[in-house]
């Protein structure tokens, strides 16, 4: 177990998340690397300018994107409820976020709304649909960029963020699988922000909290364990994965680093950028920076990868462990460590 206190992890996950978000700003969706290299240089260590014919054109290095700015609804939804609160956080969406978009893809507050949010945006204010049934069947991570929040909030009681993290992803994103995934990863992020290392180990500990019914996983590969019953997601394997890839991380078999991203598939869904966070979040445990710039560098989607990479890494080593340059070139800095500082103190 960490050395590091509970609090300090928790500051360092979300602080961690919101420099992987500031950091995919600039170089944002090269699926060409080429390309990417030949605007941002070979290595790109720091926040950057988007380019003004791309995503995110006219914003400035250190900002954050929509997805950093819907992580600040819902924590500033938890802190003001001392929890999650679904009625406030949806209200925050409707009052905050909707009346900033129209429904393309390049309006909206951090130069651009993913496609379940549009979505959602479409069938909310267009169809008049209740929050409950505006959720379509997009792969990606955006419910996971929000949720790494409740993550943290509820670190130490498996039951509450796997429940509280399942109901906030299936507001945007009703597949199943998707559900399951993020909610495995956010278990994951969980068990880092407890102190528990991201190893061999991990998924047999998450797996015991199946057993106990503290995961709402399939048990049947636990010996002697019986299924979890109706309404639980359909197997463990989200929950087995993060171990076999730490296993791989430990044994450095991906050359570089950044490559995971090849190895892994560059696009947005999570079945790409959850195995890749893993992989990064494992190797460079007790090195921030290694861990976000090799997540930004592999190019496609990069800000998702380093903002999930930053929130695991930011947990494993904590607030104080994460690069002071990396803190101060963020906008609004102090306002980020102080949302940061108060949900650690919910944590208990």
């Amino acid at each position: 177990m960490s050395t590091i206190n509970l609090q300090d992890r928790a500051m360092g996950a979300i602080m961690g998340a919101y420099i992987g978000d500031a950091l995919g700003l600039g170089p944002h969706w090269f699926y060409d690397l080429n390309e990417q290299y030949r605007l941002y240089g070979d290595w790109i260590n720091d926040y950057t300018d988007p380019q003004p014919d791309r995503y995110h054109a006219g914003m400035k290095a250190g900002q954050q994107s929509q997805s950093g700015l819907i992580l600040n609804m819902q924590i500033d939804s938890i802190l003001t409820n001392g929890g999650y609160n679904e009625e406030d956080f949806c209200r925050r969406l409707d009052t905050e976020l909707f009346p900033q978009l129209d429904g393309t893809a390049n309006v909206g507050p951090g130069g651009f709304t993913s496609q379940s949010i549009r979505e959602a945006w479409v069938l909310r204010t267009q169809h008049n649909k209740p929050w409950g049934e505006v959720a379509g069947f997009t792969d990606n991570t955006e419910a996971a960029e929000r949720v790494l929040a409740l993550a943290v909030r509820y670190a130490t009681k498996p039951q509450e963020l796997a429940r509280n993290v399942s109901s906030n992803t299936l507001l945007t994103q009703c597949d199943e699988t998707i559900n399951a995934m993020t909610v495995a990863y956010s278990a994951v992020l969980g068990m880092l922000v407890q102190g528990h290392p991201l190893d061999e180990n991990l998924s047999s500990k998450l797996m015991q909290l199946v057993a106990d019914h503290q995961l709402p996983f399939h048990a049947m590969s636990i010996p002697g364990s019986k299924p979890s019953g109706a309404g639980t997601f359909a197997s463990p394997d989200a929950l087995l994965t993060p171990s076999s890839i730490a296993r791989a991380a430990h044994e450095n078999l991906i050359q570089p680093a950044w490559k995971v991203s090849i190895v892994y598939g560059m696009p947005c869904a999570v079945y790409h950028q959850f195995p890749a966070c893993y992989y990064l979040a494992a190797r460079y445990s007790d090195d921030f920076e290694n861990a976000v710039l090799h997540a930004i560098n592999g190019g496609g989607q990069n800000m998702a990868r380093a903002m999930l990479t930053g929130a695991l890494v930011g947990a494993q080593v904590g607030i104080q462990n994460i690069p002071k340059r990396f803190i101060d070139g963020l906008e609004d800095s102090n306002k980020l460590l102080n949302r940061a500082e108060k949900l650690a103190a919910l944590i208990h």
